[in-house]
């Protein structure tokens, strides 16, 4: 056993490197979650990936390998509604929360995962927690109009561990890609994928194709699955093996900017129950956002055809 030999295919630099095949990654990335390798390795794994990056087979293959390692959340065949949240807010307000409560109100199931993996970042953790739902301490089945979070130490300790390399070493590492595509229910989701640069939503569009995953994709808020309150971003829909536009970016000017709060959790979780209130207005790109995912929801509940009609 042992990843030494797969290093030395990952790790020959950018133009050097070979890809690993879907099978040779899954056995890759199992090795590290199961923790029988070193850190030495691991952080070698690390390095070398951050610097080749990511094929659709490798990242398949790693997905392959964590979800065989999961302790899922039973869902009963429901289509949940997964959004994982890992970057948390710096400049802007963590909007995750009000995108998870605004589809629960809707009826979905609703799984929101994550950890905190840069420090002082607000995180949608702490905002929920401010808002008075605290996360999972256990998995629990989840039901229609429900909101969960699971912390990712839950879900799959290996993981979490592999996440906070990025504290010792300073880089994200496969895992911060890897979180954004997973599914952790046991049943049918729809995974809200993320991405910050260009380049990762196209490698984010393969892998989701390659696996045949259901899911929205979009260029988030600060690597936040929820869309930018000030300008709608591109949405794309991804479902057995295709992907369709369903929402474009809006362009020129903006006629207004909403009035946002504070990043900080106590005006965040503030802000985000008077939306829920009534007391101010949804913003318009996350309303969006909401219609969208519900149309895909009870499309897939529905067993309608992947392609159909979607506009706001």
């Amino acid at each position: 056993m042992g990843i030494a030999s797969y290093i030395k295919e990952i790790g020959r630099g950018r133009d050097g490197a070979r890809a690993l095949t879907r099978e040779q990654a899954a056995d890759l990335m199992g090795q590290v979650l199961d923790g029988t390798v070193t850190d030495l390795e691991v952080g070698a794994f690390c390095l070398a990936m951050r610097i080749k990056g990511e094929t659709a087979q490798e990242m398949a293959g790693f997905l392959d390998a964590t979800r065989l390692r999961l302790q899922q959340v039973p869902n009963a065949g429901q289509a949940t509604v997964v959004l994982p949240s890992y970057n948390g807010a710096r400049k802007l307000p963590v909007l995750t929360p009000l995108l998870a409560l605004l589809l629960a109100r809707e009826g979905l199931a609703v799984v929101v995962h994550g950890m905190a993996t840069e420090n002082g970042r607000t995180s949608t953790q702490k905002v929920l927690e401010t808002l008075g739902r605290r996360a999972q301490s256990a998995i629990e089945f989840i039901a229609n109009g429900e909101l969960q979070y699971v912390p990712t130490e839950l879900l799959c300790p290996g993981l979490a561990r592999l996440l906070d390399v990025r504290r010792v070493v300073g880089l994200r590492n496969p895992a911060h890609s890897l979180v954004k595509l997973m599914n952790p229910c046991l049943d049918a989701a729809l995974v809200v994928g993320s991405y910050t640069h260009p380049e990762y939503a196209e490698s984010m569009a393969a892998t989701l194709r390659l696996t045949q995953t259901s899911a929205l994709l979009l260029r988030g808020t600060e690597g936040e699955p929820v869309a930018d309150p000030r300008r709608t971003p591109a949405m794309d829909a991804f479902a057995h093996g295709d992907s369709w536009r369903v929402q474009e970016a809006q362009s020129g000017p903006l006629a207004q900017v909403p009035d946002l709060p504070a990043p900080d959790a106590v005006s965040t979780a503030s802000w985000t129950q008077a939306v829920l209130n009534g007391q101010q207005p949804v913003p318009a790109p996350i309303a969006l956002q909401v219609s969208h995912l519900v149309r895909l929801v009870r499309a897939a509940t529905s067993a309608k055809p992947t392609h159909f009609t979607d506009t706001p």
